[in-house]
Parts: C-alpha cells; structure tokens; sequence
C-alpha cells in the first residue's frame, strides 16, 4: 500500500546497522559523509556508533531515534531491518535498507549505488509501502506472562527438543483442528518468502492483508498451509501433554516462553512499517533474482 510522505521531513535521519562488520562500518562512514555533505542533521543508534569508532555523529538509544527522526536508514542485512522494524514501527518513521547482507528482500539499495540511491530517496524518488506486523502473547491462566512483535513470522515450536508437540489452534474463537507436529509458523506477507516458504507455504503478495499458517511437519499429511484475514485472531492452546517446554519465536531473533497448557494470542501489531525502496522496486522483479526463477523466454517482451 503506498504512502505518501513529504521529501522535505527527510530532515532528521537516524542511523542503524548490524554490529561487527568492517563492510557495516564502511557503509556507514560513508553514509556519514555524504548526509554531512546534504547538510542533513543525523544521529546514529548508539552501540553502532560505539562499535564503528571515529564518527561525528551524535549518538541516540533506538527509542530516542524512533522519537526525534524524519527517516531510519538500516545498513545490513535482512535480519538487521527485521529488528530495527520490531523497535521502530511503534514510531511510525520510515525506513530505508541499505543491504549488507545476503538475500536483500528487505534491504534493497547496493552499496556500490548507496549514494545515488539514498539521494534519491531525499529528493523524493521512491516507492513506499505498508507492511503489517504480528503481535504475540504467551497468556497463562487468564494472565499474560510476555509479549513481542515480528515482521516475518512468530514461530511456536519444540525449542530444543526433537520431540512433537501438541496443539489447539482457533481462529476468532472457532476451533479449526487440534494437531501434532513440529510446530506452527504463522507468517506475514512479509516473512512469506522466510522460514514459511521453507516450509512448504505459499508466497503472499506484501499488499495482501493476510496471515498465513503453515505447519511444521505434522503427523497428519492433511494438514496443509491456511491463508487467513489479517485480522484474525488467532488463539493457540499448547497441550497438556507437551512434555518439554516449547518456545516462541518472533522472526527468530527474540524468544518467549510457554509452557502446557499455556495460549499463544496472535493478532495484527496496532503500528505498521512504513518501508522504502527506491524508484522502480518491483517484487517479482526481486523473487526472480533472489529465488533463481526463470527469466524471460528470448522474443518474449
């Protein structure tokens, strides 16, 4: 869904990158300069500027960026804007990856175009883009016990156990099947060409409002992927007779804890990401390079 945004707010630019890369590092500097060039006022997340070193930058927590920037720009990879969305959506600042990663679905201007693509950006030129996030709550008799959020995917599973495990899952309080399996992934449009398109699910358009659900290796061969409304709430019963604790995780990087007999509530973030790309980002354009699908038959356009 795009949304209009005024270039002229650009005017106050956070930074955020992936710690521990001399390639981050870099990019970095190098935005560094070329804002200090554009005379734009900037700060940068304050372990990052910590880790990079010799920047004349002022330094801000992630809260106060969300709280004092027009734009967040995100140097690494994936899984780098993967956090900074969970942090930052709740502020409603858009932001811009800059890959130095691997896959870029996410992070999606080179670093040998950084330059050219980041003033584009500034000076207007760019596709924006709505992407909704899940919400999670692990709620024990009555009593929600811990919470989190997750772009891609929340990931209920067996933790470190190869066991299965048992579940109920009900969708607006109507029950759809009880199950024993690996686990369940319920993924957005977003985290569809994630973990649950390993899995087997299907590939969601990032403009369609839609959950999917996909199971993880169930014991049952009919149980397949379901596409729901965003809307939906979804409850999770975990089975009194799960016998080693489960885990869930939201796009692997921040894990809750749940127990037998414990609910896993899932339902729409009330904030979205609002995401950039530069001019011309086109999706399938971005499967076909990153998934290695076939290109155009010779004569076909």
């Amino acid at each position: 869904m795009t949304k209009p945004i005024a270039p002229a707010s650009f005017d106050a630019i956070g930074i955020v990158g992936r710690l521990g890369s001399d390639n981050v590092a870099h990019t970095v500097q190098r935005l560094t300069q070329l804002l200090s060039r554009e005379g734009k006022a900037f700060a940068v997340d304050r372990p990052l500027a910590e880790a990079v070193g010799d920047l004349n930058a002022r330094h801000m927590s992630r809260d106060e960026l969300g709280d004092w920037a027009d734009l967040i720009i995100v140097v690494g990879g994936d899984g780098t804007l993967l956090g900074a969305a969970r942090d930052l959506a709740r502020f409603d600042v858009p932001l811009l990856g800059i890959n130095r990663g691997r896959l870029g679905f996410l992070t999606d201007i080179m670093p040998f175009e950084m330059e050219a693509g980041v003033l584009a950006v500034l000076a207007g030129d760019y596709v924006a883009e709505d992407r909704f996030l899940l919400q999670a709550q692990v709620v024990r008799d009555g009593q929600s016990m811990d919470s989190g959020c997750a772009l891609n995917d929340v990931v209920l599973h067996s933790g470190q156990s190869i066991r299965m495990i048992e579940f109920e899952l009900y969708i607006d309080d109507q029950f759809v099947y009880s199950q024993r399996s690996d686990g369940l992934i319920v993924s957005t449009p977003t985290g569809s060409t994630a973990y649950a398109m390993s899995a087997g699910g299907p590939l969601v358009h990032p403009s369609l409002d839609a959950m999917i659900l996909v199971p993880m290796f169930p014991h049952s061969l009919s149980n397949r992927p379901i596409v729901v409304g965003a809307d939906a709430q979804l409850r999770i019963h975990v089975g009194q007779s799960t016998i080693e604790a489960p885990q869930v995780s939201c796009d692997a990087q921040h894990h809750l804890a749940i127990e037998a007999g414990d609910e896993l509530h899932l339902n729409r973030y009330p904030h979205k990401l609002h995401l950039l790309h530069p001019a011309g980002h086109n999706y399938y354009e971005i499967c076909r390079t990153k998934l290695g699908w076939g290109n155009p038959l010779e004569g076909s356009e």
